[in-house]
């Protein structure tokens, strides 16, 4: 393609028009004309054209075998335009995305002269705003993007009447002086106990859905049974727990909010309803709409929370101008998604980067390290220091759900923050104020999520990223504030503060300097014999990488980083890493060897030779040499809160409480962990105890760093402490805080094939064990509510028989075919990452020369949202992805038709599941004690876990009344007693391929909707 031309674009009279990708091309001339030409022939032919109007550059590009150039190109993103005219509304990135956005007639075939309309329906938005107020601002802006050599800036500033300014308004990106400021309020009253009545709730529940709504069965029962968990606590540390099974379609979501949002009035009290995906968080937020119609009253009355990781932060963001700015002339390109960034920045709902009201697709055409710069990075909040503290979206959030009737959270924050109260034993030194009331939606991923919430992990990139908490940036061109730079000022009035500070200054260098990945490979090196050639290690999930991106820096090689090598410290981490990776190293020898724990690789840490002993001694007694004045420096905060409390400031005493909160969190909660677990590393299990812990070893590859070989990134080592059961700390951290909670999913059971016309108590003793019911005081309230859907005349299932299932070109084939005998609104669904990428390398070009769109989980740079919300538009295109995809995906309608399922989802064989299916089988769940052996009861386990995982795949299917789909499974050896997984009338039929091929398609074909 040509390059970018100095001179501004031409107008929209003289711009071609490219549609390209998935097998799809239309292109529409400059002179009115369509043509279909042949991919191979676009690249060519677009070096004699003006620059075209597409729509999401990167992938029209790729979709001809081009690499996207850095922005801005020689092409007229329609998306950029988008961004430019509604700031704070998203649009799936496709043509027909955008244009139901823009609420354009969508054609049976979509054309490139599609384009300009949708071009001309956003130009016309702006001519509409030239002449008012809310043009100036986005005049102001345009100077900006203007200097930036923005490609659309010359059309835009014709629609806007918009004269060319000699000097750009650069304070129209310091979008922070525009932002409304925040108020400190008087704490909100403790919420009443007024019950919500069975018959309330499902008054409340009709009002919601008003007169014309689709009745479904079960949704006024499933509100009834809901209001129990709104019931008054009649004992101490004993809440009501409602468990309640809900089948697809029951509308639970209404159905909960019903008795949830009616408590919360008639109480002044929030109700905190928890998911584990974000998919469902801004699903139920949508859900909303309906109970508060007014924008002003839903702001007020719902509030959706997430970690600080996912918000703007507004200090990072002026850091980001600042450097751009600071280049002058040079600044080019790089200002035109901070400009875009800051139009949306005054605009959003709540300044969520990551599944909030900013697309998921910015960071695709303008590169993920925009967005990434601009993230409250973890832990680095300066608070009350912060210029920007009062305009903080985070701040806001947090001071808008004190007051709102409805948080939506996940679950990962709720156990975080119930730890924290439980842990302080103070709620005013909380962030928000701690609720009584929880909805716990996706209530099957509980354990998961307590399992991450409560673990311990002492691992080189946990390790160092703490010492870059408290160090700051060192040597590098890193903006990492140290524990120096929060506490500066405070020390400079508060000498008392000072040595605690310096002692933890230095005692944080026992913790992984810059480098220390590097050095523990090339220990690695001298101590292993030479590597032998493996396979790809499978694996549900990716490899675990640090919740902070930045972090990947911490382990580069220094050369990689721009600085020089330094010598080995004598530092006890390090010493302590070393040695846990030899013992990993000896335990993993033979066959995978070295190479094995490059991939990833385990260990039980059971029997502990000497050196990891004198190792994790010494390593425990650095961490209290921090430990100790991190502790004192908190006191002498909380003791300044005290004596000076008639003096301060209320904003002065809410930056020194979120410190001390801060401080707590980030760097003594994880300092005390590390060393109750180093110094429990001698003590060993007696034969025929139950464990509290798991303890293990574990090695995983090194996030990806720029300039870095796969070889040289390395691994990552660490010590691993898991609960045995998780549900145990969630117990005691939700007894004390929680007075109601409601547990729902729709799949809480397992219904195992040998259960017989019995199997429902074994079903509902299974699920409490598993849900942690037997730790708490008062036995829960049971309610199973069955889907409305005739599953047995709606879907079909099969399992294919001739499939080499660990062929790659065999699953390839059977994936491509059925895919294209359903004609796409297919979802494939994958057990290892490295599968997927094999299949959808092999099946695109045949699924693109049908005109099928294929996307891919792990492969398309979008992320899981704009995925999703794609192939939910374009009802002939075809997703891939693993287990996220399997859990929590709704997409009704033609779009999702067919589920494939590459194979069995067997639980990972790894040492936390033999430890969990040896201790936490429970014969007596699954019948008489004395019929089951052990080895049964940990088959059954297994069993249990492949059953609920199918029961989620195929409920992906069957979204509403009207929708029909096929499940094929491509795994031979599945066992017919799995396949109670099924909803009851669904029958499986065991075929080959080809006779698979054509019952889905004939099944697909007789569709109304097909």
């Amino acid at each position: 393609m040509p390059a970018l031309p100095s001179s501004p674009f031409p107008d929209l009279a003289t711009a071609p028009a490219l549609i390209a990708g998935h097998g799809a091309c239309s292109l529409l001339t400059p002179d009115g004309e369509l043509l279909v030409p042949d991919r191979a022939d676009l690249p060519a032919l677009l070096r004699t054209l003006p620059p075209p109007l597409l729509v999401h550059a990167p992938a029209t590009l790729r979709g001809i075998g081009l690499t996207p150039p850095a922005p801005p190109g020689p092409w007229l993103d329609l998306l950029e335009l988008f961004l430019f005219c509604h700031p704070g509304r998203s649009a799936a990135p496709t043509p027909r995305g955008l244009a139901i956005a823009l609420q354009v007639p969508v054609p049976a075939r979509l054309e490139a002269d599609l384009l300009p309309a949708l071009a001309d329906t956003m130009l016309e938005t702006l001519r509409a705003r030239s002449g008012t107020a809310d043009g100036k601002p986005l005049r102001e802006m345009l100077s900006v993007l203007r200097a930036g050599r923005w490609p659309w800036a010359g059309i835009v500033a014709d629609a806007l009447d918009a004269p060319d300014q000699p000097q750009p308004t650069f304070d129209a990106l310091r979008v922070w002086r525009r932002l409304p400021k925040w108020e400190e309020t008087a704490p909100r009253p403790a919420p009443g106990n007024h019950p919500v009545a069975p018959g309330d709730a499902r008054t409340r529940l009709r009002q919601i859905l008003g007169p014309d709504a689709e009745t479904r069965p079960g949704q006024a029962d499933f509100a009834s049974v809901a209001a129990g968990a709104f019931d008054p606590r009649e004992d101490a540390l004993a809440p009501n727990i409602v468990l309640a099974e809900a089948g697809t379609g029951t509308g639970k979501t209404l159905g909960y909010v019903a008795p949830a949002s009616l408590w919360a009035e008639m109480n002044g009290g929030a109700v905190w309803i928890s998911t584990y995906t974000r998919h469902l968080q801004r699903q139920i937020d949508q859900e909303l709409r309906r109970l508060y119609p007014d924008p002003a009253i839903r702001r007020h009355a719902v509030v959706v929370r997430k970690g600080r990781e996912n918000y703007l932060c507004l200090l990072n963001m002026e850091d980001s101008i600042n450097t751009v700015l600071s280049r002058g002339a040079a600044a080019g390109a790089a200002l035109i998604p901070l400009a875009l960034l800051s139009l949306w920045a005054e605009v959003t709902n709540d300044g969520d980067l990551s599944g909030g009201d900013l697309p998921g697709w910015f960071g695709e055409l303008f590169g993920r390290g925009t967005l990434t710069a601009m993230a409250d990075r973890r832990g680095e909040c300066i608070h009350g220091a912060c210029p920007h503290y009062q305009t903080c979206f985070v701040e806001h959030t947090i001071r808008r759900a004190r007051e709102a009737d409805l948080v939506i959270a996940n679950h990962a924050l709720v156990m975080s923050q119930a730890a924290w109260s439980a842990a302080s034993g103070s709620a005013p030194l909380a962030e928000d104020a701690v609720p009584t009331r929880y909805v716990f939606d996706e209530g099957h991923h509980v354990p998961d999520a307590a399992d991450s919430a409560f673990a311990t992990t002492l691992s080189g990139l946990e390790a160092a990223e703490l010492r870059r908490w408290l160090l700051g940036a060192e040597g590098s061109r890193s903006r990492a504030r140290g524990l120096r730079r929060r506490l500066e000022d405070l020390v400079a009035t508060e000498a008392s503060l000072e040595a605690p500070m310096d002692a933890v200054l230095l005692a944080a260098r026992a913790l992984p300097a810059p480098g220390w990945a590097t050095r523990l490979a090339d220990r690695a090196v001298a101590h292993a014999p030479p590597p032998e050639p493996i396979e790809d290690a499978e694996t549900d999930v990716p490899p675990s990488t640090p919740s902070n991106p930045f972090t990947a820096l911490l382990a580069a090689p220094l050369p990689a980083r721009g600085l020089a090598p330094e010598p080995a410290p004598n530092n006890p981490t390090e010493e302590f890493l070393a040695a846990i990776d030899r013992e990993l190293a000896a335990r993993l020898a033979g066959k995978d060897g070295r190479a094995r724990r490059m991939l990833g690789g385990e260990c039980d840490l059971h029997p502990v030779p000497d050196d990891v002993l004198e190792a994790a001694a010494a390593l425990s007694r650095a961490l209290g040499r921090l430990s100790t004045p991190l502790h004192t420096l908190i006191q002498r905060l909380q003791a300044k809160l005290e004596e000076d409390a008639d003096a301060l400031e209320s904003s002065e005493r809410a930056r020194i409480e979120a410190l001390v909160r801060t401080i707590t969190r980030r760097a003594i909660a994880p300092v005390d962990a590390w060393t109750a677990m180093l110094d429990q590393v001698p003590a060993e299990r007696a034969a025929g105890t139950t464990p509290t812990y798991v303890d293990f070893i574990r090695a995983d590859p090194l996030p990806a760093v720029r300039g870095a070989s796969p070889a040289e990134r390395g691994h990552d080592i660490g010590l691993h402490r898991h609960w045995l059961d998780p549900m145990a700390p969630f117990a005691a951290t939700m007894q004390g805080p929680a007075h109601g909670m409601l547990i729902t999913s729709a799949t809480l059971r397992d219904q195992p094939d040998t259960a017989g016309s019995d199997w429902e108590q074994p079903a509902w003793r299974a699920a409490e064990m598993r849900l942690g019911m037997p730790h708490f005081a008062h036995k829960p309230t049971r309610a199973a509510l069955m889907s409305p859907f005739d599953y047995a005349k709606q879907t079909r299932a099969f399992v294919v028989t001739d499939v080499a299932r660990d062929d790659p070109d065999s699953l390839a084939a059977a994936y491509r075919e059925l895919f294209l005998a359903a004609g796409g609104g297919a979802l494939g669904l994958f057990t290892a990452i490295s599968r997927l990428h094999a299949v959808q390398e092999r099946i695109r070009p045949a699924l693109e020369a049908a005109r099928l769109p294929l996307y891919a989980q792990h492969v398309d740079a979008m992320d899981n949202a704009t995925l999703v919300d794609v192939f939910r538009t374009e009802p002939d295109s075809c997703l891939l992805g693993t287990d996220a995809m399997r859990d929590g995906v709704d997409v009704p309608g033609r779009s999702l038709r067919l589920v494939v399922f590459e194979r069995l989802p067997w639980p990972r064989p790894d040492i936390l599941h033999r430890e969990r299916r040896l201790h936490l089988s429970r014969p007596a769940e699954d019948g008489p004690s004395d019929a089951l052996s052990k080895v049964e009861a940990q088959r059954l386990y297994d069993d249990r876990i492949a059953r609920m995982r199918l029961r989620q795949a195929f409920g992906r299917l069957v979204r509403r009344a009207d929708d029909r789909g096929a499940f094929v499974l491509l795994d031979r050896r599945a066992p017919s007693r799995l396949f109670s997984a099924f909803p009851q009338g669904v029958s499986v039929q065991r075929l080959g391929l080809a006779d698979t091929i054509r019952a889905v398609a004939e099944f697909l074909a007789a569709s109304p909707s097909h």
